[in-house]
């Protein structure tokens, strides 16, 4: 089956907000549509993150992407910072995630800026196994720490 990879804007919402909840849900988060459908609206109207979703032969969304930008002081440029991903359970295996960060960093790479992020559980084997099969690097020089109320969160 192949999959279009689309940037999602404003009429795209009703498609991706199944997805956003379901991943939410992966997270043991409590199903929140309405809080979810305001928070994805909010990132794409006040473009404070980038969201692609892959669409199947049917135009059905099945998988997302979301990216936040962040800058680099040292480095003096911007790169992302991949937060979510996500592939529905029957889409799985199929090539989604792998179209989706393809064109993740093809996205950031168009703008010049083709340094991106990400974190996953440690124990997310498939996950790390799929990044570093497309050429992520694992970051071995810093550790990650978190503070406040979402530290237990923090990762997801």
């Amino acid at each position: 089956m192949s999959y279009r990879v689309v940037l999602a804007e404003r009429r795209h919402l009703d498609l991706i907000l199944p997805l956003f909840e379901d991943y939410r849900s992966f997270y043991q988060m409590a199903v929140a549509t309405t809080a979810s459908r305001s928070f994805l609206l909010d990132r794409i109207a006040n473009e404070e993150s980038v969201i692609l979703f892959a669409a199947d032969e049917d135009g059905c969304a099945v998988g997302f992407v979301q990216l936040y930008p962040s800058f680099s002081s040292v480095r003096l440029c911007r790169h992302w910072i991949l937060n979510d991903l996500f592939v529905e359970t029957a889409s799985r295996r199929r090539g989604v995630a792998r179209a989706l960060l393809k064109a993740a960093v093809e996205f950031a790479a168009a703008r010049g800026e083709g340094s991106l992020e990400l974190a996953t559980q440690k124990t997310n084997d498939a996950a790390q196994r799929l990044y570093e099969s497309m050429g992520w690097d694992r970051d071995v020089e810093f550790e990650r720490y978190f503070f406040g109320s979402e530290s237990a969160e923090a990762g997801s």
